[in-house]
């Protein structure tokens, strides 16, 4: 009896845990890891500020987590593409272009995993979905060196440039300022032109041809 006891309450710590990860990921995607404070959390999932504390040891603990959890979300989105069928050169652009489009569509979120100002836990992790993003470009980049479709020599640095490149084409459009001179009506890069460019840039880097230079059957 006593150990069905023990198995529902780590059941129920378990559901509130998720619950707690759940609320804190909306609290990020709608105002950014500042928008992330322990007594409002708490409040969000109807619990005491101090429950939250059985679960994270600290703020930065929690975001740390929300940051692995959403970045994930991004890992295995861009896997599910790049580690497809088909033409890698192909398959680059659809990664970038899925990407961009990931990310136009959750500005607020993405510039926060991208470039907000975060605890050092955070920032960790950060570095961690950055590896994350550069390994699945060194599969892809080796796949297609292999098959003549890129020309690539070394394949983990620019496998990391490709990261870097991601990151500052995106990180202007989707910050504050940007988002609120769109708003405002200014003119501002549609997420057509962004994608397009990030694309270009990036089969230009590995020597790829872009779409409209593939020889016609």
């Amino acid at each position: 009896m006593a150990y069905r006891t023990t198995a529902l309450r780590l059941d129920r710590d378990h559901a509130l845990r998720e619950r707690i990860i759940s609320a804190a990921l909306v609290r990020v995607a709608e105002g950014g890891f500042a928008a992330l404070t322990m007594q409002a959390l708490a409040d969000d999932v109807g619990i005491a500020t101090g429950s939250l504390y059985r679960h994270f040891s600290s703020k930065g603990s929690l975001a740390a987590e929300v940051f692995a959890v959403a970045s994930q979300r991004e890992v295995d989105a861009l896997a599910a593409i790049v580690r497809g069928q088909g033409n890698p050169a192909a398959r680059l652009a659809a990664g970038l272009e899925r990407f961009a489009a990931r990310d136009w569509d959750s500005r607020q979120l993405a510039f926060a995993l991208i470039a907000e100002p975060v605890d050092a836990e955070v920032d960790e992790q950060r570095l961690l979905y950055r590896e994350a993003y550069a390994d699945l470009f060194v599969e892809l980049l080796q796949e297609g060196t292999a098959q003549g479709v890129f020309r690539v020599q070394q394949i983990s640095l620019v496998a990391a440039c490709l990261v870097g490149a991601i990151a500052e084409v995106l990180v202007g459009p989707l910050s504050p300022p940007a988002r609120t001179a769109r708003e405002a009506g200014y003119p501002a890069p549609s997420l057509a032109e962004v994608s397009q460019t990030l694309v270009t840039f990036c089969l230009r880097a590995v020597g790829a041809r872009l779409p409209e230079e593939e020889p016609q059957p």
